[in-house]
């Protein structure tokens, strides 16, 4: 496997592999990146659908991009996924995947013109004091102290950072700002969380940073993301004759150890229950998606709380992982991110409006029509001064297919489980869903006298706990990861978020599609280049642009230096005149 960059290879259609028409595939799991290994494995790898065997606890597919109307709980969606243009290896992929709404283009074609037509921004990214405008303005409010916090952050050797959190590198000067309530919200960081993760971040993401405070980097899908993602991936597969096994748990993975080599050897199932095992040689693919974001997530109703449930199964994604870690050191250590939940888990709450008395509300802060059928929110609204550190987002509706016109549904989730609300006076972890809606509507200025009936009447609310949907921000070292094909592995490689491979950054529907290509086409040596990353942070333009939009446009010369930092600046600039790189600063605004 190789990376390549540009159109020459993206274009190509890669030969057949050698020997794969006597080679299969068993995929653990139906999430993203498990569906990506599938969809790679038939597309580029030219292995015979039948052939291809993908193995799911689960009654049904999609793993953490979920989007279903559950029977007698009403609409869920644990998550929803912001997109980037720079996700190379999932529009590699999906510009090859049929849309199942229009025929004859794909879902990249659907995609692409969706955002052109309806560009995705927000108007109002904050709030305070009960739904009015928190005036963030778009300005991320660092310090200079602040700024070089984050610039000392992104210089920093990854070397230097295992093990480190976040707050060993910033101070209040980045905690307090509007730069880290930005950050925070979107990508669901804590205070406690990974330095080298969020510095991998910042490096991934350096071309969006102007962005962040309205949103104009994201994109979003139609509709949720199961819907708009994986079933036209359940189609393609389909169409090629991939087979799917429902309900069948892979609870190990069992290997063999000889001359360096290091191949998987049995599978042990349950399938509906059933002890079952299926022996393996070299000639038969495993592709294991270790660990779990959303293992041992529960729902709860309009009059129940989601149970938070922190034992790790027998059986389950991190039990698996724990089994087959146990095995060779190679194979990641899952203890480093599923420790402590506490330090790991957030609620979401997806909610419906049943009739027409919350939309105005919404219309209110949103400053769009809610039911135009484009971009509403914008992306998530936080709640500056909630307890909980509540966002909430409204999509393009309808969300799902299904919606009856005239209900808007959107999700709701709060940081901070564990602290009392401002209105309901309980922790979220222990809240109903009428009760999160009561909290939700109390920050969207409703009159607190209309906020029981409402929560009650003209909403259905569902919550939903999720103990380890950070687990990969906690910090970690080399090797706490399996690399996507581990040294000397003949027949297997770990998929999603807790495999490792070279500078993307997890929590991201790129990086589990990234996985997926990686490992089918170092598995079957196919010869055609994987996307690299996007370039950014090693574009001189990028980082110029950055470097200014951090400082809400503030020019370097405007910095407060010392005497020795001005003299010295005001040096180097001197050698800089009439020549190019004076010219780039002046283009980007520097000086």
């Amino acid at each position: 496997m190789y990376y390549s960059s540009g159109n020459y290879e993206a274009f190509a259609r890669p030969v057949k592999p050698d020997g794969v028409d006597h080679k299969s595939a068993y995929i653990v799991g139906s999430g993203l990146g498990a569906l990506a290994a599938a969809c790679f494995l038939v597309r580029d790898g030219q292995m015979k659908g039948k052939n291809v065997h993908i193995l799911e606890k689960d009654p049904i597919p999609g793993g953490a991009c979920d989007g279903f109307l559950y029977e007698n709980l009403g609409y869920v969606m644990r998550g929803g996924r912001e997109m980037d243009n720079h996700f190379e290896c999932m529009w590699d992929l999906f510009r090859s995947i049929p849309s199942i709404e229009t025929e004859g283009v794909s879902v990249l074609d659907e995609y692409y013109w969706l955002n052109k037509k309806d560009p995705n921004y927000s108007l109002m990214r904050a709030t305070v004091n009960r739904g009015e405008d928190a005036h963030t303005d778009n300005k991320f409010g660092l310090s200079d102290k602040g700024a070089m916090e984050i610039m000392h952050l992104f210089f920093t050797p990854d070397e230097d950072l295992y093990d480190k959190r976040i707050t060993d590198y910033f101070s209040d000067e980045v905690l307090q700002s509007n730069f880290w309530m930005y950050w925070r919200t979107m990508f669901a960081f804590e205070n406690w969380h990974s330095a080298l993760e969020m510095k991998l971040y910042i490096k991934r993401f350096i071309h969006h940073v102007g962005g962040l405070p309205d949103f104009t980097a994201l994109r979003f899908t139609q509709y949720n993301q199961y819907e708009s993602m994986i079933l036209p991936m359940i189609r393609f597969l389909e169409s090629y004759g991939v087979q799917f096994h429902y309900r069948t748990k892979v609870v190990n993975v069992e290997f063999t150890f000889h001359d360096d080599k290091k191949q998987a050897s049995r599978l042990i199932l349950l399938r509906d229950g059933e002890e079952d095992a299926i022996d393996l040689t070299e000639n038969d693919l495993v592709f294991i998606t270790n660990g779990g974001c959303v293992e041992n997530s529960t729902l709860g109703s309009q009059s129940e709380p989601a149970p938070f449930r922190t034992e790790i199964k027998e059986g389950g994604g991190w039990d698996m992982w724990r089994k087959i870690a146990a095995q060779d050191s190679s194979f990641g250590h899952p203890d480093k991110f599923c420790h402590d939940p506490e330090q790991t888990s957030w609620m979401s709450a997806t909610v419906t409006t049943l009739d027409d008395k919350i939309p105005p509300y919404i219309q209110k802060i949103c400053r769009r029509d809610p039911f135009s059928g484009k971009v509403v929110t914008g992306g998530i609204v936080t709640a500056k001064d909630s307890n909980w550190l509540l966002s909430w987002t409204f999509n393009r509706q309808p969300q799902f297919r299904s919606q009856p016109k005239g209900q808007l549904v959107g999700w709701i989730y709060g940081l901070f489980t564990d602290k009392p609300g401002n209105f309901v006076q309980k922790p979220m972890r222990d809240c109903t869903g009428k009760e999160i809606c009561m909290e939700w509507l109390y920050h969207m200025g409703v009159p607190e006298s209309l906020i029981p009936e409402l929560a009650e009447k003209s909403a259905n609310t569902i919550p939903c706990m999720m103990p380890y949907i950070t687990a990969f921000f906690m910090p970690r070292a080399k090797g706490d990861r399996p690399n996507v094909v581990p040294e000397g592995a003949v027949n297997f490689a770990f998929l999603g978020q807790f495999a490792e491979t070279d500078r993307d950054t997890i929590f991201t529907t790129e990086y589990s599609v990234r996985t997926g290509m990686e490992a089918v086409y170092t598995l079957l040596s196919i010869d055609r280049g994987v996307p690299e990353v996007w370039g950014s942070t090693y574009d001189i333009r990028d980082l110029l642009n950055s470097a200014v939009q951090i400082r809400d446009g503030k020019k370097i010369t405007d910095m407060q230096l010392g005497l020795k930092e001005r003299i010295a600046l005001k040096e180097l600039l001197k050698k800089t005149e009439g020549t190019d790189i004076e010219k780039l600063l002046k283009d980007h605004k520097l000086i």
